[in-house]
């Protein structure tokens, strides 16, 4: 059902097979059984979850599969029941997320261009990290895009999201460069094989996204970052709240990382506040006074 009517990412479905089987084996150390499950059973897990030390998150993301799972059950009438539903969420605050400096995407870009001038596969780390601090895209994305939607120079790149659905996202002069610098290095480096990904891994998939992690993390030490403190994810939060520092539309902000809620993007509103600030001092008609 999630994959075939809600076009769930390959990602999002390993993620609630994998909390699915969790359950189960819990379960079934209790003489239980996951179809046949009460609400008793899901409270002692949900308790063995917080007991073992996970994080309030992973607990609501647990639970939420929980949830999903039995109303798919009832809804196809294989159960009579929800034991799922007076299920209480485990309290958790909204942790702001991690960003990088202007100064430190900067160094990271340079470090970047310099590993460019060492090989292909330094062309490709350059084209990857200034397409992603570009463009915000999550790296399933990113390393996930065909060859048809960048195979010629243009302004902005067709991108397909969670759920199948697509965005446009717009590029700058460095982004674009650092895609064409990469087309030409490609074409040389398949010769007169073929590929439908952008960027190319083995077995005729694309580039790994754990293997362009690692790149990254090489590439943070070059820059003389803190490896614990750069990952394409960060680069995607220090994409939004550049963007929002600099005085980008909210909304703007949640089409372009292909948020389906705003409240999502309004975690990054934390870089508003100095900006505010100043906005009320510059402009406010007392100001002055």
């Amino acid at each position: 059902m999630q994959a075939a009517e809600r076009g769930a990412a390959a990602n999002t479905l390993a993620a609630y097979r994998h909390d699915l089987e969790d359950v189960g084996s819990f379960l079934k150390a209790k003489g239980a059984d996951l179809v046949t499950a009460q609400p008793d059973d899901l409270r002692a897990y949900l308790s063995s979850l917080k007991d073992a030390g996970m994080s309030a998150r992973t607990q609501a993301r647990r639970l939420s599969c929980l949830r999903q799972f039995y109303r798919f059950l009832f809804t196809e009438q294989i159960r009579q029941d929800d034991p799922a539903l007076g299920l209480d969420s485990p309290k958790a605050g909204r942790p702001l997320p991690k960003y990088l400096s202007e100064s430190q995407v900067k160094a990271l870009l340079n470090a970047a261009a310099d590993k460019a001038k060492e090989g292909p596969k330094g062309v490709r780390l350059l084209c990857l990290v200034e397409l992603l601090y570009a463009s915000g895209m999550r790296v399933s994305e990113l390393v996930g895009l065909p060859w048809a939607s960048a195979a010629r120079d243009q302004e902005s790149l067709l991108v397909t999201g969670k759920g199948g659905k697509e965005r446009l996202v717009p590029l700058g002069a460095p982004a674009r460069n650092a895609l064409d610098a990469w087309r030409k290095e490609r074409a040389e480096l398949l010769g007169r094989a073929e590929s439908r990904w952008l960027f190319p891994g083995t077995g005729g998939k694309c580039l790994d996204r754990s293997d362009f992690w690692l790149e990254l993390k090489e590439l943070a030490v070059v820059a003389k970052i803190p490896p614990a403190k750069v990952s394409p994810h960060v680069l995607r939060h220090s994409f939004a709240s550049h963007l929002l520092a600099h005085g980008a539309d909210l909304r703007a902000v949640q089409m372009l990382l292909g948020h389906a809620d705003i409240t999502t993007t309004q975690i990054y509103t934390h870089v508003l506040e100095d900006r505010l600030k100043s906005l009320v001092s510059k402009h406010h008609p007392l100001s002055k006074k």
